[in-house]
């Protein structure tokens, strides 16, 4: 099957086409036919299994080639790096059509946002605060929305933003046509449902069979020392086939020690992290995104929405916080069809947590492995390079500590000549009116 079977029009599936993007993802099988019939929907898949084209292309298509000017759909997402990709997969749909994409999200400065808006933008990206914003600025037009998608609807729930939600469906005609997508179905996105949707078409394509995780995923689970981890890490990251790489640390601080850590060992690394400007954060996911850093280290909330299809591996440097974070750190691998490694590392103190999310995961693995950057097992689960050491040639030597007296060359100590010296005499001046 095509994009054509699915009735996406020819132009929108040459843009596809001339981006390698030929077959559709099962979400997108179930969903683009009903979007099409203009029904309202809710659409229940794990991250990563394409629901961005799922609601992208209806849009576009619904909204015709050439669609006037000012706002006719609105994506709502969680996260301003979520905004930015399903923005620009949107762009890549509609590169055949005028349609204009606006990315509206805090933390960048209006005056780009509301140029975007004021050119006539007809679909509309964005995170609810903002958008409530230029709302209740009259900066941005939401009477006449047509269709409005609420794109992982479950991180909504996490991060709060539901009542900002319900607040933009209130400010969209009760006639528009409604998408909702969420990985999971809590009782309050469920209610949500109920009352802003008009007898939706519930479609899941996730296998009853499949377990808590995805079975794409191959998870590895060690018990590492902290002293050694990051000697650990930079072995993983020589392993075989391993290809774009993110890995989760706990704290903004960690992260940013992590990369430069990766960095000085010769690695391609790039942070991303909540003390850094959102300029410096998007041009971080960006740079990761295309291939110019090829390992991403961020905290989870940093992380969130980072839908990037071909990353190969994924290292929790440290135990999530519970089994929910835990599928959303790995998720990021194993995307759109592909097979992924999860590589988590507990501490000795987070066995407990550990504990709790093994249980609630069915992952039997009360206990990992005790592993060193020289375990054999290490080498082999993760098929790294006999002798691999946790430096690459190219990195520049190590740093050595200086001795105190670095400014004189080191070697024979230097013979000192006795000197006759005569007590220093001081004279004082003194000033008189």
């Amino acid at each position: 099957m095509n994009f054509a079977d699915l009735g996406i029009a020819p132009d929108i599936v040459s843009a596809l086409s001339e981006r390698g993007i030929d077959s559709p993802f099962p979400i997108q099988e179930q969903a683009i036919p009903i979007a099409l019939a203009k029904q309202d929907l809710i659409g229940q898949a794990k991250t990563g299994t394409g629901k961005t084209l799922g609601f992208g292309l209806p849009i576009l298509q619904l909204l015709g080639e050439n669609p006037e000017l000012g706002a006719k759909a609105l994506v709502v997402v969680p996260t301003r790096e979520l905004a930015v990709q399903v923005a620009e997969d949107l762009v890549v749909a509609a590169k055949n059509r005028t349609t204009q994409i606006a990315v509206i999200y805090g933390g960048k400065a209006y005056e780009g946002q509301l140029a975007q808006l004021e050119a006539g933008a007809q679909i509309i990206v964005g995170t609810p605060g903002r958008l409530i914003d230029l709302s209740n600025q009259k900066k941005l037009d939401l009477s006449k929305i047509q269709i409005m998608v609420l794109d992982e609807a479950d991180k909504m729930l996490d991060l709060g933003f539901l009542p900002d939600v319900e607040k933009l469906f209130s400010y969209t005609p009760q006639d528009r046509q409604t998408m909702l997508f969420s990985a999971t179905m809590p009782g309050a996105i469920v209610t949500m449902a109920r009352k802003y949707q008009n007898k939706p078409v519930h479609i899941r394509v996730n296998d009853p069979d499949e377990g808590h995780t995805k079975a794409d995923i191959k998870q590895f689970f060690y018990r590492a020392h902290a002293l050694d981890k990051d000697e650990v890490v930079a072995r993983i990251l020589q392993a075989e086939g391993r290809g774009k790489t993110v890995i989760f640390t706990k704290t903004k601080r960690q992260a940013a020690s992590v990369c430069e850590e990766l960095i000085a060992r010769g690695f391609r690394a790039t942070a991303l992290h909540g003390d850094m400007s959102q300029e410096a954060r998007e041009r971080s996911l960006n740079n990761f995104r295309t291939g110019k850093k090829e390992i991403l280290v961020a905290t989870e909330v940093a992380a969130r929405g980072i839908d990037v299809d071909d990353v190969t591996h994924v290292i929790n440097y440290t135990v999530p916080e519970d089994q929910m974070a835990y599928l959303h750190r790995i998720g990021r691998t194993g995307r759109a069809g592909r097979t992924g490694i999860a590589i988590t590392f507990v501490d000795w103190d987070d066995l407990t947590r550990w504990g709790h999310i093994n249980t609630a995961l069915e992952l039997n693995v009360p206990e990992p492995v005790e592993t060193y950057s020289s375990s054999p097992h290490l080498f082999t689960d993760l098929d790294i390079p006999a002798g691999t050491k946790g430096r690459l040639a190219s990195a520049p030597p190590a740093k050595k500590a200086e001795p105190k007296n670095s400014s004189r060359p080191q070697g024979k100590p230097v013979e000192r000549k006795a000197v006759d010296r005569k007590p220093r005499q001081r004279t004082r001046t003194y000033k008189t009116d």
